[in-house]
């Protein structure tokens, strides 16, 4: 948890005893690669992790997309399927958003009260 770096990654969404499922993760923390985001993309294989986000919009996509807000220590706040063209209401508390293709959340476990951690992947130098 911290200061990420753009970058690729994989997220762990903790589920219920030692369950966890792993997911590729894009990771966005500059302006530039946040404000992109998934803008002009037809799907995503995972998720990308806008940081520090708390709050979306959809204009400009072509896909619904399932969208999780995450506090500080990386506990989900909510999670919303959201149809191209759409404006999120920031949330308060939220300090990263996690975006997915719509339906993919669920299939991981991702719903209010879950905990994800990112495991960073090293960029070649």
């Amino acid at each position: 948890m911290g200061r990420w770096r753009n970058g690729l990654g994989t997220l762990v969404v903790h589920g219920p005893g030692d369950s966890k499922a792993t997911v590729p993760l894009e990771i966005a923390t500059s302006y530039r690669a946040r404000t992109k985001g998934l803008l002009g993309r037809d799907g995503l294989e995972g998720a990308i992790l806008l940081s520090p986000a708390n709050g979306i919009h959809t204009f400009g996509m072509r896909i619904p997309i399932d969208v999780a807000y995450l506090d500080r220590r990386l506990t989900v706040i909510a999670v919303r399927t959201m149809r191209p063209g759409r404006l999120g209401l920031p949330r308060l508390r939220s300090r990263h958003v996690l975006e997915a293709e719509a339906g993919a959340m669920a299939s991981w476990g991702v719903e209010a009260g879950t905990r994800v951690t990112v495991d960073v992947r090293e960029q070649p130098k």
